[in-house]
């Protein structure tokens, strides 16, 4: 029997891969080339010229000129001189010293040779891929094949929202439809990719899918109540200006908020599915009512950290924008009717209601999955 199981397990990763080798193929549409007569390099600092650098404060404008050695790329070796701009902005802005590692954009002329090097940003990407390794590794020996089974689950999540959803919005479908579709599509995959194929991760996917429908419901509503603008969103605006002037942002933040709760709904309905689960295994004389009482008190216990867990991420997310509001003695009745606010009202209602109606849901549709006979 363990044979067995392990066998549909590696079947289900090996589908899993292909699905997500499918993604990584798909082409979005979006894949132009804006730079035609540049290319980008990682490149090496060699030395650095500060004196154009204007200090105002604690801002920075004007320029900074390096030498720079390029690493990657055709024109590999090659030192030129490279010029960092600054615009006086501390989000955006860096100064480098002699030894950091950059990104560059090298510009060539029609004989396909580096005249210009414009450095955009530190090179990070060699340290991210270290970061996710560690990870990854650290995952795998903690839970073994589950532990990759999550780790391929996120990587077909983050594919499926690169190739799929962001796309198709761009590409003019409706941004709530598409968010919810998305959502639904990584439950179907997600949870049996975890937990299983069993009745226990189909009680989960169909407790999942419901509370899913009723949030956006629940969304779309709040969103209209309170009358919240998509343009809430950060860098929304610049979509627009972008050309996507016909792009729905109301739409796209209701699909938002459903998107920002599905994963703690369904990390509290496969909690609640396996425990009815394991109820109906060890103690398979239960009934409904006993089953659905074990799915309901372990759902009451996780919905509190779920609701806190949901509330610190987004509280998070605008910890700065309290801290202003604080520093200039806004009134409490200001704070409250901002927009930005209201909007986080709205995500962290919306999404807290999905997470109580995913476990009376969840527990009820284990009472029909699990009764009879006890499961093999």
């Amino acid at each position: 029997m363990i044979r067995k199981e392990r066998r549909k397990d590696l079947a289900f990763i090996a589908a899993f891969l292909m699905a997500s080798l499918v993604l990584i193929l798909v082409p979005t549409g979006f894949e132009r080339d804006i730079y035609f007569n540049a290319t980008g390099a990682r490149s090496e600092i060699l030395s650095t010229n500060d004196s154009t650098i204007i200090q105002t404060g604690l801002f920075r404008t004007g320029d900074q000129r390096a030498r720079v050695r390029i690493l990657s790329g055709e024109h590999e070796g090659v030192e030129m001189d490279g010029i960092n701009l600054l615009s006086g902005s501390l989000k955006d802005d860096k100064v480098f010293v002699p030894g950091d590692t950059a990104w560059a954009l090298i510009e060539r002329n029609e004989a396909d040779e580096p005249i210009f090097i414009n450095l955009i940003d530190y090179y990070r990407i060699d340290k991210e891929l270290m970061l996710a390794a560690a990870f990854v590794i650290a995952l795998i020996a903690f839970s073994g094949l589950r532990g990759l089974r999550m780790v391929l689950s996120f990587v077909f999540a983050f594919l499926a929202i690169w190739k799929l959803l962001i796309p198709s919005i761009l590409h003019g479908l409706d941004p709530l439809l598409m968010c919810v579709g998305t959502l639904m599509l990584l439950t179907l995959v997600t949870l049996p990719m975890v937990s299983g194929v069993n009745r226990r991760s189909l009680a989960a996917i169909l407790g999942s899918l419901c509370a899913m429908l009723l949030t956006m419901v629940i969304s779309l509503f709040m969103t209209w109540f309170l009358r919240i603008h998509g343009s809430v969103l950060e860098m929304s605006e610049s979509l627009l200006y972008c050309g996507f002037m016909d792009l729905d942002l109301t739409s796209l933040f209701s699909g938002v908020v459903c998107l920002s709760a599905g994963g703690a709904i369904m990390d509290l309905s496969i909690d609640v599915s396996a425990a009815m689960w394991e109820v109906r295994e060890h103690a398979p004389e239960a009934s409904g009512k006993e089953l659905f009482r074990s799915g309901m008190e372990v759902g009451r216990a996780g919905v509190g950290t779920q609701i806190t867990t949901l509330l610190l991420a987004y509280m998070g997310s605008y910890l700065t924008l309290m801290m202003v509001y604080m520093a200039q003695a806004t009134p409490v009745a200001n704070i409250f009717t901002s927009k930005s606010i209201a909007a986080e009202i709205v995500q962290t209602l919306a999404g807290s209601f999905g997470i109580v109606l995913v476990t009376p849901l969840t527990a009820l549709i284990g009472i029909a999955l699990f009764s009879g006979e006890r499961s093999r």
